[in-house]
């Protein structure tokens, strides 16, 4: 029932174009929150994929957003990086700032188990990266590094940068961030991590983790790797085809290419850590400020639509580009209550 309760939210009308439309919002139930938003985060590479309208018909049910509206190719609601305020619900989360894997929208109502309150190490701005550093959790569970190994990360977007911030932790790991862009070098620069072109990386690596989402980066991957070394592959290609150098010394050095996405618990750990334990970790490490060198990029909601097509095209080179709310939410800090 319509309760004139006003929302905005952006729609990907039609492959390439997207407009704000108005939303009536309905009460919340007892169990239910109502958050105001404050900054949203738009993944650059699976939401320019969505924008673009690559979602490969195979994949439009695994590519669903947890409370996206809508269908692929469009219109669809779509997006999953949004942090804000809780303005009606539970007494415990009322003017708590939280996370919701929610899309670009003002306000929203959602099941009050769907949002993380961030802790209070963690400014609002900077916790949008909380769904990428979750798939970089995710990522290592799969990976499973160990002390002293040797490891590359190539492709230095949001992802890959996140999971060789992460990697950097580990004790006694060289870690080499790769790019064909040399103007990554001051990203991994402000992460502490060492930065190399793809040509200049150095091999025999223990584990390649590869995030670039290209053809020539995944064939770089495998030859950076020692004997019987892994690739673990996190680039999503949509409905593009790849060619996987499978000739010359794959086999005889024995070589690993495993998959990994976030849409599941990584195996390894799923019959000891749920989804949300997965998520307050990713806002726990969000902690360090280094992280805020991964958001390159920002807009008012407003400008959302505009921003989406630069995104798309190239025009706009972006890591986590931030959407925000209310230019006056800027310190915002989040009471622990």
């Amino acid at each position: 029932m319509p309760t004139g309760r006003a929302a905005r939210a952006f729609w990907l009308d039609s492959p390439g174009h997207g407009e704000i439309r108005d939303v009536d919002l309905p009460n919340p139930a007892e169990d239910e929150v109502l958050v105001r938003a404050l900054f949203s985060g738009v993944s650059r590479g699976t939401e320019t994929l969505v924008f673009r309208g690559g979602v490969p018909e195979s994949q439009h049910t695994a590519m669903r957003a947890p409370f996206q509206e809508g269908d692929f190719p469009g219109p669809v609601k779509y997006g999953y990086l949004s942090v804000g305020v809780v303005e009606e619900g539970p007494q415990a989360l009322i003017g708590r700032t939280v996370f919701c894997l929610y899309p670009h929208q003002t306000r929203y109502v959602v099941p009050a188990s769907a949002v993380t309150p961030l802790p209070e190490s963690v400014p609002a701005s900077r916790a949008v990266l909380a769904g990428t550093v979750e798939t970089a959790v995710n990522a290592l569970w799969d990976a499973a590094p160990l002390i002293g190994d040797r490891i590359a990360v190539v492709g230095a977007g949001m992802v890959g940068a996140s999971v060789a911030a992460l990697l950097a932790r580990f004790p006694a790991v060289r870690v080499q961030l790769v790019d064909a862009n040399p103007a990554r070098a001051d990203l991994a620069r402000a992460l502490g991590i060492e930065f190399a072109l793809p040509a200049d990386a150095v091999g025999g690596c223990d584990l390649v983790v590869h995030a670039s989402a290209t053809e020539a980066g995944l064939a770089r991957s495998l030859e950076l790797l020692a004997p019987e070394g892994t690739v673990l592959e996190l680039s999503w290609y949509g409905d593009r085809q790849v060619s996987l150098p499978l000739g010359e010394a794959f086999h005889s050095r024995r070589l690993v290419v495993r998959s990994s996405q976030v849409g599941t618990v990584s195996p390894a750990r799923s019959s000891r850590r749920t989804y949300a334990d997965r998520l307050a970790l990713a806002l726990e490490l969000l902690a360090d400020p280094a992280l805020d060198a991964l958001i390159t990029g920002a807009c008012a909601f407003d400008e959302l639509p505009e921003a989406m097509v630069a995104l798309a095209a190239g025009e706009t080179q972006a890591l986590c580009h931030l959407v925000r709310y209310d230019a006056d939410t800027e310190p915002v800090r989040n009471n622990a209550g």
